[in-house]
């Protein structure tokens, strides 16, 4: 799916509602299986972690694009996301040497969301692993981080076969694979009536194989990035399109294509980091306030990269956390790098993320600040354009998630 890439310089997309964060390219961006569906469609296309990408389309605001998604249901393109299969009997401990997760407690066809970390305990990347079986293992990981990514999977798998140990790992190519992402209330419904798969068997993190609208060798996960309930459909790129317009025909329901813009602050409200703005190599999983992803197991074992700084973080705590903050009405949207001030306006961090919500009609953001601040409710100032603005700490996410569990 994608091709190895040199590191991309940062630029940033300004829209009406929200900021969305790119990566401009050095190259020219390559274009995704779905680049001239999106311009028959009216899509504005920006270069984003050096791909061209809808930011929005023609027939909706980025507002109304949300507010659909959150109603109903909308159709992303994500085929820019590392798609990547690792093979052999070893494949689980190889792959549970590079992050966090307890991957030999999965049962087959269920995934996780992990992170990589270094040997000091930042987060090279947030990722999903799926066990397929026993012997595969499919990862789906950022963009931005691709080039990263696929240099810590392959050193590890050299690093297997090296000591006699059977692994292997496969790359998909944009020009083999693309990404779909179909979220919202009435999303799976829609999916329902184009696949053979009972969809109300698969929940949130399974994943399992199917015949879509006529196309075979789709995979089809339970999970999203905007806190609904939803799926991420892996489809050969050669019938991506045809998949789209499937999906599209108003004869099995009504979804609307979505781009960046409303990707961008649908995962704001439901709390979900950005790679880049929210986390990045200098911060743990503690200060991201992402322990969870560090299973317990896996804190016990003590063998994935920076484990004794993590451990040692949980045990002693640490000087900042991520946390949400909600806006005074009125106040202006506080976007990444404003400053988070006390009410005696002495610097105690910086925003990471912030939009206006569209569901809340206030502005949110999160960012970092000390752990004397971090309780909800504690009052705090934001510093934009020299004016401070008055909000509070709040606990996220701030628009509830819908995901589908597996009943208690």
């Amino acid at each position: 799916m994608q091709r190895l890439m040199v590191r991309h310089g940062v630029r940033s997309v300004r829209t009406s509602s929200s900021l969305v964060r790119g990566y401009a390219s050095e190259g020219a961006p390559s274009r995704t299986a779905l680049y001239e569906f999106h311009q028959k469609h009216g899509g504005k296309l920006v270069d984003f972690a050096g791909y061209w990408l809808p930011v929005q389309y023609g027939d909706q605001s980025i507002i109304k694009s949300h507010l659909y998604t959150r109603e109903y249901g909308s159709i992303f393109d994500v085929s820019h996301m590392l798609q990547t299969y690792v093979r052999g009997k070893d494949v689980i401990s190889c792959i549970e040497s590079i992050c966090t997760a307890d991957l030999k407690g999965l049962p087959n066809g269920t995934g996780t969301l992990t992170v990589f970390t270094n040997s000091a305990g930042g987060i090279l990347d947030d990722l999903i692993v799926t066990r397929v079986a026993d012997d595969l293992l499919y990862i789906v990981s950022n963009a931005s981080r691709k080039p990263v990514d696929m240099a810590n999977i392959s050193e590890a798998v050299a690093s297997f076969k090296a000591n006699g140990k059977d692994v292997s790992v496969e790359f998909l190519s944009l020009d083999d694979q693309s990404l779909m992402a179909v979220q919202g209330p009435s999303a799976v419904a829609v999916l329902q009536k184009l696949c053979t798969t009972d969809l109300s068997r698969l929940y949130f993190m399974n994943s399992t194989t199917d015949t879509v609208a006529g196309v075979a060798d789709c995979r089809i996960t339970r999970c999203g990035y905007t806190g609904e309930d939803g799926v991420e459909i892996s489809v050969p790129s050669a019938k991506a399109a045809e998949l789209a317009s499937a999906l599209l025909d108003p004869a099995v329901g009504q979804l609307k294509l979505a781009g960046l813009g409303a990707r961008d602050s649908l995962r704001l409200e439901a709390g979900l980091c950005l790679y880049g703005n929210d986390i990045d190599e200098t911060t743990s999983p503690v200060e991201a306030n992402l322990l969870w992803l560090v299973a317990k197991k896996r804190r016990a074992e003590n063998n994935f990269p920076g484990s004794d700084r993590i451990n040692a973080q949980i045990k002693n705590g640490v000087t900042r956390r991520r946390v949400g903050f909600r806006m005074e009405p009125g106040a202006a949207p506080a976007r990444q790098h404003v400053e988070i001030c006390n009410n005696e306006q002495q610097k105690l961090g910086e925003i990471t993320s912030g939009c206006p919500s569209p569901c809340l009609q206030q502005n949110v953001a999160m960012g970092y600040i000390p752990e004397e601040y971090k309780k909800p409710g504690t009052e705090i100032t934001l510093k934009v354009r020299d004016k401070h603005y008055h909000g509070t700490v709040e606990k996220m996410p701030f628009v509830g998630t819908h995901y589908y569990q597996r009943p208690k």
